[in-house]
């Protein structure tokens, strides 16, 4: 692989609606050509919620290509070579995974559901915001980090240590 080809890198959740979302928005949106990030889930609602995509909105942040998938389009042969896999929920870290095309490192970002947060329109909105937040201070940490391919060890450090950004 060139070493200008992006980093491939799979966002995971159990439903896909959310927080993996808001992960593969982000990405893509601050690491444009750097990296070039997929979502998934293991039962895709298939549909994004609607907070998280009117969230991303108020941020600025595009959202006309996100869908909710399952993870078994990255498992095809037709899949792209994965070099990162993201878990952002706990039932999708403890889930058993599809074989990926690739060899890609696994990590755990684990973020509180906001999709789950019941109550009033307010307390469901704070509850994106906040997931929101958190990825966001983590990619952006990722994107101002100059990671190598050839450096897995080093990526695999970085990628750990984000995971305690809050």
């Amino acid at each position: 692989m060139q070493q200008d080809t992006p980093l491939q890198i799979l966002i995971l959740c159990t439903g896909n609606s959310a927080r993996s979302l808001l992960g593969e928005a982000l990405l893509n949106h601050y690491a444009a050509g750097r990296w070039q990030a997929y979502s998934a889930g293991s039962q895709p609602k298939g549909i994004p919620h609607p907070l998280a995509l009117s969230t991303l909105q108020s941020h600025g942040i595009e959202t006309h290509n996100l869908r909710s998938k399952s993870w078994d389009e990255f498992a095809s042969a037709h899949a792209p070579n994965l070099d990162v896999v993201i878990t952002v929920c706990d039932n999708a870290a403890n889930e058993m995974c599809p074989i990926w095309q690739g060899t890609p490192m696994k990590v755990h970002w684990g973020i509180a559901d906001p999709a789950a947060v019941s109550g009033t329109e307010v307390d469901q909105r704070a509850a994106f915001e906040q997931a929101f937040a958190i990825l966001n201070r983590r990619v952006q940490a990722l994107c101002s980090v100059a990671v190598n391919r050839h450096d897995p060890v080093h990526l695999k450090l970085v990628l750990d240590e984000l995971a305690k950004v809050d």
